[in-house]
């Protein structure tokens, strides 16, 4: 194999696919990536963890067709070393390819081509658009409430299926809900209900950065494939039933508390400052017209905040989490937030506005 690539090109597309390589692989093949150069003037590079994949192609100046894999990070740093500007050449033989760049050079080990696994895709029969907009939407307002417990492997990704007519993409820790609701896009009537795992979650949004336009989705019960112009990240679904999320989610909350998204978020992250790193709870005071916010710590001391707030029902005393509190408050984009209270045990409803995509629950907490 012998190409020759632009460093900017060669470095972005293996930013995109060697984040998917673990740091530490029991299996050697595993931490390199590929590289297979075609006559047509393109170098694909591929990574993989086995559950995952990132094949990416890019335009290159190929003299010989090939193939090689070499030590994905060790690659992605020499890369990153090299002088900008620099024409890059690549050149496989004899187990060893050599990096050369101005008066750079380098010798990396390589092991064979054939021994790289490649994901099975098998049939994926249901496929649709999404734009990339709507997709990075999804991602964003739902994935700070996938759970990292192990125990419970099945709510370690965000859970995608139709319901109503409507695609719905939620995601929760037993702590908080956070659920997307969108017009189901063309071809995904017959979609079964899937759950994405989180390290695919994290790498869609990093290639989602970089596209415009629409996103090809190709899915089956046990895989998902992601069509993103040059990229294709295809993964393997988590293999578990998502709860009924529907059950937490409080429809008679009759208090209804409305505030600005920042300044309550400011005020949270004020108090907080002194909350005890355990629990960062935050206690809020609801009155009429006013909210506030308070925090007791038996090592720091005592902080709080009155906030400006539209509420016109009886007083309430409640807590919460304030790290939860505050990435929820983070997704709102409007100038309101509503909270629909019921009572200080009661799981507490948030949301922009009755019609908004998104929406939140979160459990309070004792304070």
């Amino acid at each position: 194999m012998k190409a020759t690539i632009e460093r900017s090109v060669l470095l972005k597309s293996l930013g995109h696919v060697q984040s998917v390589v673990e740091r530490r692989n029991t299996i050697p093949i595993l931490s390199n990536v590929l590289l297979e150069a075609s006559e047509e003037g393109s170098l694909r590079l591929m990574a993989t963890d086995l559950d995952l994949q990132v094949d990416e192609s890019v335009a290159a100046q190929v003299e010989q067709a090939g193939a090689a894999t070499v030590p994905a990070h060790t690659f992605h740093d020499i890369v990153r070393k090299l002088p900008e500007g620099s024409q890059v050449q690549l050149t496989a033989a004899e187990g060893k390819m050599q990096v050369v760049a101005g008066r750079s050079r380098f010798n990396l080990s390589t092991l064979p081509r054939d021994d790289f696994p490649v994901i099975a895709e098998g049939e994926l029969p249901t496929r649709f658009e999404l734009p990339a907009a709507t997709l990075r939407q999804i991602i964003d307002k739902t994935r700070f409430a996938i759970s990292s417990e192990e125990t419970r492997y099945y709510l370690m990704g965000i859970f995608l299926h139709v319901a109503d007519d409507k695609l719905k993409a939620a995601a929760t820790d037993g702590h908080r809900l956070a659920r997307v609701t969108m017009d189901r896009p063309e071809g995904a009537d017959a979609m079964p209900d899937i759950i994405i795992p989180r390290k695919c979650v994290a790498e869609l949004r990093k290639l989602l950065d970089e596209v415009e336009g629409t996103v090809e989705v190709s899915l089956s019960p046990t895989k998902v494939r992601f069509g993103l112009g040059s990229a294709v990240l295809t993964s393997k679904l988590i293999d578990g039933t998502f709860p009924d999320y529907n059950r937490v989610i409080p429809t008679a909350n009759d208090k209804l508390l409305k505030l600005d998204p920042k300044s309550f978020a400011q005020g949270v992250d004020r108090v907080a400052t002194i909350a005890s790193e355990k629990t960062r709870a935050v206690k809020m005071n609801v009155d009429r017209d006013k909210v506030t916010l308070s925090v007791t710590s038996p090592e720091s001391g005592t902080a709080t905040e009155e906030i400006a707030a539209d509420y016109g029902s009886d007083p309430l005393e409640i807590g919460f989490n304030a790290r939860y509190l505050l990435d929820i408050l983070q997704q709102v984009e409007g100038d309101t937030v509503e909270v629909h209270l019921a009572d200080a045990a009661a799981p507490t409803l948030l949301r922009e506005k009755d019609d908004s995509a998104a929406l939140y629950v979160l459990m309070p907490m004792r304070v």
